[in-house]
């Protein structure tokens, strides 16, 4: 257990030290949005469908490391990578500079006590027995990530596309921390259904 706690300190060491920033216009990328609020709502944050992700106050570095995969097809989403298709390196910076400036939505947690106190141990503190790492080590205490290693916001999701990602890493059919050792897959793989489905809602509220 050591090792896969050592594993992911130096893992955000190396984003930290290695990682440049993308740096984008955030006016120019608003001009870029319009086609994206149809989906993602004016907003960037009230999507069509809630599986869709809330995009706004997201870290700009994340965001325009997504996009820049999508657009490449190396994260395949079919109705995003239409969207891409004719976008410049700058028009992804200045997309993830426009929605890293929005902010951002937090929600509610539906579920019993139960459910939460588990999401919130396993949040807090991982699952040592399955190996599976506390979530707030990379996404800080208040699920809104690390800017500068580029980990994730999770807090406001929905939680049906928490639910979504987590099963598509625990499955293999989501590879985008490819650059991250397999981080996401190594932690989704030691997760029931029924402590995914209370971490996304647990997330869905946390702030």
């Amino acid at each position: 257990m050591q090792i896969q706690w050592l594993r992911v300190s130096l893992l955000g060491l190396a984003m930290v030290s290695g990682a440049a920033l993308a740096a984008g216009d955030p006016d120019a990328g608003k001009m870029q949005a319009i086609v994206c609020a149809a989906c993602h709502g004016q907003d960037g944050a009230t999507g069509i469908d809630p599986t869709y992700p809330n995009l706004a106050g997201q870290n700009e570095a994340y965001l325009y490391k997504q996009l820049q995969m999508i657009a490449s097809n190396e994260r395949q989403i079919l109705l995003m990578t239409g969207q891409l298709i004719g976008k410049t390196d700058q028009n992804l910076r200045d997309l993830a500079a426009y929605y890293a400036s929005l902010p951002g939505k937090v929600g509610e947690a539906a579920g019993d006590d139960e459910s939460v106190a588990l999401a919130e141990r396993i949040f807090r503190g991982g699952i040592l027995e399955k190996g599976v790492a506390a979530c707030s080590a990379c996404h800080a205490p208040t699920g809104a990530g690390n800017a500068a290693a580029g980990f994730p916001a999770v807090n406001g999701q929905p939680a049906a596309y928490t639910v979504a990602q987590l099963t598509a890493y625990r499955e293999g059919q989501r590879r985008s921390d490819e650059s991250m050792g397999g981080m996401m897959r190594g932690v989704a793989g030691g997760l029931t259904d029924t402590e995914i489905a209370a971490l996304a809602d647990y997330l869905q509220g946390l702030h």
